[in-house]
């Protein structure tokens, strides 16, 4: 007869060892000192997203001095970092802080199921058992912290093109990016224009015979230096956490009004963002055509190529822009719309990533299955009528770790606020009639529009508005009453 493993308890549960999952251990062992708590990870390694991905060039389009730990100064010289420069990062963060003993490797989490009568979460993983199948364990939690990112590891988006079994070469996405591809030499197109599709055109373009990256429609595209020269002066002159902190908010403030020039005077920004492109490329290239979408900056992502890499490879004629439709591959490549074909030996599809809310997470309170589509966000973290679950969720606009250490922050606050007054459950709900529900995201990228209907949604006003504001959040969950009337306990 099978044996079921014993069920364990800990007072926090925290889904996901990548980049927000560690800072998670991190302020539960600063302001939380004796709460007990595990880290659940379905893969078999620290870093997330950092180690997922292994394609060429890999890299953050943040920088590091706004991607980093508010805990941690970022010390390397590049400040537009490497993929493995990050991972390295996250993963010293850990063992610096004995978080590594906290995480259970090679468990991935199915199914959580609240019960009020208990005031706990029963938490369902499955763990890889020797030669035989996965078995199911289980663990209690008094309160369950996702930090499992917001896309599907098992596979990106690829759209469907046809006469992809005619293709001779090879297709690969970067999500799944294979160890033994060599492109030394050989002809390759990258379709898409976002940021994976910028960063793979001049890494490859170093040793391929040549690079084109052919596009539907094309992307605002912003260069900026990879090392930040004012940043390493005051690192050689000041101690490196006032250095890091003075620089993490000057590129904050500067970030947060270049958002705002975009949204308030989005033909002045898109004057500075073409101004910038023609200066590179000079004043005979295409930029109508290749670098002018057809939306305002900031409707999406603004793709970085630090130390304009892309444009450098463009003028060195390593690598090259096609903005057209598909029409279907053949055997040597990929014939378009106007009767043009590209030849290639290989195709890479940096087209996009899958959505997912919670990792897949199959979540019931009381017996009930929860529809998060039909769910208020309340303060970027927690979800109308679930209790005692957060979630670590980064901007949109600026880098991700900014919002998930003031959503850490808030949670430890949050669970010392509970235990100061004996209450065993908190749940946000909505009581005002007034409060009206829109999108969670405002941006017109494919890969948020293929998922919005499955996402929870904001309110029309606070808490349940997400304002992608540090500053407004530094106010509202540092400062903010815990008790707001919104929040019930119980």
């Amino acid at each position: 007869m099978e044996r079921t493993p014993p069920t364990e308890h800990f007072d926090v549960l925290i889904v996901g060892a990548g980049l927000s999952g560690i800072g998670a251990g991190y302020h539960l062992q600063q302001k939380c000192p004796g709460k007990s708590y595990a880290i659940l990870e379905g893969r078999d390694c620290i870093g997330g997203t950092w180690d997922l991905f292994r394609y060429p060039g890999v890299r953050s389009d943040s920088d590091m001095f706004t991607l980093g730990y508010s805990f941690k100064p970022w010390t390397e010289p590049k400040a537009i970092a490497d993929g493995p420069n990050i991972l390295n990062y996250v993963r010293q963060t850990a063992l610096e802080n004995g978080i590594d003993k906290m995480i259970r490797f090679n468990h991935r989490v199915k199914r959580a199921s609240w019960s009020s009568q208990d005031a706990r979460w029963t938490v369902e993983a499955e763990r890889k058992a020797g030669e035989g199948g996965p078995e199911t364990v289980r663990f209690t939690c008094n309160f369950l912290f996702m930090c499992s990112g917001y896309y599907k590891y098992e596979e990106g988006y690829t759209p469907e093109f046809a006469g992809t079994a005619d293709f001779a070469g090879r297709i690969v996405h970067p999500q799944k990016w294979p160890e033994d591809i060599d492109y030394a030499g050989k002809r390759v197109v990258v379709i898409g224009s976002g940021a994976t599709a910028v960063t793979l055109v001049p890494e490859m373009a170093k040793t391929a015979s040549h690079v084109t990256m052919l596009q539907r429609s094309p992307t605002y595209v912003v260069a900026r230096p990879a090392e930040d020269a004012l940043a390493n002066k005051l690192r050689r002159n000041l101690s490196a956490k006032l250095a890091y902190h003075m620089i993490r908010w000057r590129n904050v403030l500067f970030g947060m009004y270049f958002f705002q020039l975009c949204r308030r005077k989005p033909d002045r920004a898109k004057a500075l963002i073409l101004g910038g492109v023609k200066m590179a490329l000079g004043p005979d290239y295409d930029i109508g055509t290749h670098f002018t979408p057809r939306y305002n900056p900031w409707e999406q992502r603004l793709c970085l190529v630090p130390d304009g890499d892309l444009f450098r490879a463009i003028r060195d004629k390593r690598a090259s822009v096609v903005t057209n439709h598909i029409d279907t591959f053949t055997k040597s490549g990929i014939k378009l719309k106007d009767g043009s074909e590209l030849e290639a030996d290989i195709i890479g599809t940096a087209t996009g990533l899958n959505l997912q809310v919670l990792g897949g997470l199959d979540v019931s309170v009381d017996g009930r299955k929860v529809d998060f589509a039909r769910t208020l966000n309340y303060k970027g973290m927690m979800y109308s009528d679930v209790p005692n679950m957060a979630s670590a969720f980064g901007y949109t606009n600026a880098s991700w770790t900014l919002k998930c250490d003031l959503t850490c922050e808030y949670v430890c606050r949050l669970i010392n606020y509970m235990d100061r007054h004996g209450y065993k459950q908190c749940v946000p709900h909505n009581l005002d009639p007034s409060v009206s529900e829109l999108p969670s995201l405002d941006f017109s990228s494919g890969y948020v529009q293929r998922a919005i209907a499955q996402m929870p949604k904001q309110g029309s006003k606070r808490p349940w508005r997400l304002y992608q504001n540090y500053a407004l959040d530094i106010v509202t969950l540092r400062y903010g009453k815990i008790d707001d009337g919104v929040m019930q306990y119980s």
